[in-house]
This record gives structure tokens, C-alpha cells and sequence, in this order.
């Protein structure tokens, strides 16, 4: 295929099919950012594969289950429009929380919101109504930024579709007086080599939760809570994003958090 060809393709959000296929330098080069076994062999990367989007419908658990491996191998992640999801449900299911943001109401119009977060964070979850057009842009520009994109529900040109077919508790008559052990059924479905088909089953319980904190005390009180954009503190979330990344991503982490509070402020962002 010529390189017009393939520019043009890719202006619309559609990857060639060699972009779905994965190698142990993708892996060495942080191309692609880990996740818990089981959802590794649902992914045709092994992985959360750079620039693309997958798409997560059925079980929010499922959602977070795969923001755990990249958050805890020190990449920053955000859930954008999932006011249900909180920070201690996702420590349960192991992301590092002290790197997770959480924007439960993006606002009427989450489409700049959303894209000043692709320009800094890692892994962005997004959950709202969206055009197919906006959608299509959000996906080019998780590309050009090299940030995963997790849709929750359909999306169009998505890479990757996982759906949690089933989600069974444990029975109370066990002797538990609480619901403690959770397992879903995960089926994959996508394009190139995700057009297979695999199914997995996840099993979350209470001998698996960590909460994430840092050894010696508890957590940080500037560390990212459950607000919205609109209520975004800017020293504290200079401070949080500080820490032991390239240059680069931490010049567009810098400039992402310039843009959302500009945004909070009801400013035009740069």
C-alpha cells in the first residue's frame, strides 16, 4: 500500500493490520504497557498496545481490571464519565490509585476534556456519549499521542472489543455473609489478529486485593480524588504528576494539566 494510501486510512482512524501484532521489543520498549495474565491472551499485543483503542462492555470490573498492570508498572491512567467507579473499588481490583484520575462529570461537552488527558496520561477510559465523528478524532489522536484508549460500551474502529459475557458472585449459603469472590467470562473480538475470538475467566477476590499505597505510611492527601475537571487543584496535581518519567512524558503530562485548567476556568486551552 502507497504512503498516501495509508496517511489517508489513518486520518480516518483505521490501523493497518501489521499494527496489531506484537514483539518482545514492544514489550522492552514500553510500546506496550502490561496487564494482569489472564487479559494478556485476550489482547493480540500481549498487552495495552500505545496509540490504540479498545473498547469494554459488561463489567466495570473488567474496565479496571485493565488499568491494574499498567498503573502498577507506573504508568497514570483516567476514567472519564463512570461517576459509579471510586477510588476504593479500584484498589480492589489493583490499580495503583495514587496514578489514577477520576473525572466522574466531564461537563456538556467532554470532547476538549477528554483530549487534553490522551495529551498526557497513558491509559484514558472514556464513558460518555459521543458523536461517531468525535469519537473517530479522540481515536486518531490516541494514536498521534501514543496514549491507550479504553472506550466503555461500543466505539467506532475500535482495535480490540472485549464484553463480559456472564459475572457470577459467590453464593451466600458458603457461610459468607458478603459477596467476596467475583468471576466474569471475557470474550474478545476485534480486527486482524483480534478477529479471532478467545474467551477467558477472571476470578477477583479478597485474597487478591492490595490497596496500593506507598510502604511506611498512608497515601498522600494531594494525590488525585474523585472531582471533576471543574474542581481541579493545580499545585496538588503539578505534585502528583511528578515522578520518574522521560522528559517527554512529562512535558505532556505538564501540558495536559495546564490545558484541564484552563478548561476549568472556563478558558479557551492553547
Amino acid at each position: 500500500m502507497s504512503r498516501s494510501a495509508t496517511a489517508s486510512l489513518a486520518a480516518l482512524g483505521v490501523n493497518p493490520a501489521s499494527e496489531l501484532t506484537s514483539t518482545t521489543t514492544d514489550h522492552a520498549t514500553g510500546r506496550v504497557l502490561p496487564v494482569r495474565g489472564e487479559l494478556a491472551g485476550l489482547l493480540p499485543w500481549g498487552g495495552l498496545r500505545r496509540g490504540s483503542t479498545v473498547s469494554v462492555g459488561g463489567s466495570t470490573s473488567l474496565l479496571l481490571a485493565l488499568l491494574a498492570g499498567a498503573t502498577a508498572d507506573g504508568c497514570w491512567a483516567a476514567v472519564v464519565g463512570l461517576p459509579q467507579v471510586g477510588v476504593l473499588a479500584a484498589a480492589e481490583l489493583g490499580v495503583a490509585v495514587q496514578r489514577l484520575a477520576l473525572v466522574p462529570s466531564p461537563g456538556n461537552d467532554p470532547g476538549p476534556v477528554i483530549a487534553a488527558l490522551l495529551d498526557g496520561i497513558d491509559v484514558v477510559a472514556v464513558a460518555c456519549p459521543l458523536p461517531p465523528s468525535l469519537a473517530r478524532r479522540l481515536t486518531a489522536r490516541a494514536r498521534q499521542r501514543r496514549s491507550v484508549l479504553i472506550a466503555w460500551g461500543a466505539w467506532p474502529a475500535a482495535d480490540v472489543e472485549l464484553t463480559a459475557e456472564s459475572v457470577t458472585w459467590n453464593a451466600l449459603d458458603d457461610g459468607a455473609e458478603t459477596l467476596r469472590h467475583q468471576q466474569i467470562s471475557v470474550r474478545s473480538a476485534g480486527r486482524g489478529a483480534a478477529g479471532r475470538g478467545r474467551h477467558v475467566l477472571l476470578t477477583f477476590g479478597e485474597e487478591e486485593i492490595e490497596l496500593p499505597l506507598a510502604a511506611g505510611g498512608p497515601a498522600r492527601s494531594d494525590e488525585p480524588a474523585d472531582a471533576g475537571p471543574e474542581r481541579v487543584d493545580e499545585p496538588a496535581a503539578r505534585r502528583a504528576y511528578a515522578g520518574p518519567v522521560s522528559d517527554e512524558l512529562t512535558a505532556r503530562r505538564s501540558a495536559a494539566i495546564e490545558r484541564l485548567v484552563k478548561l476549568a476556568q472556563g478558558s479557551p486551552p492553547a
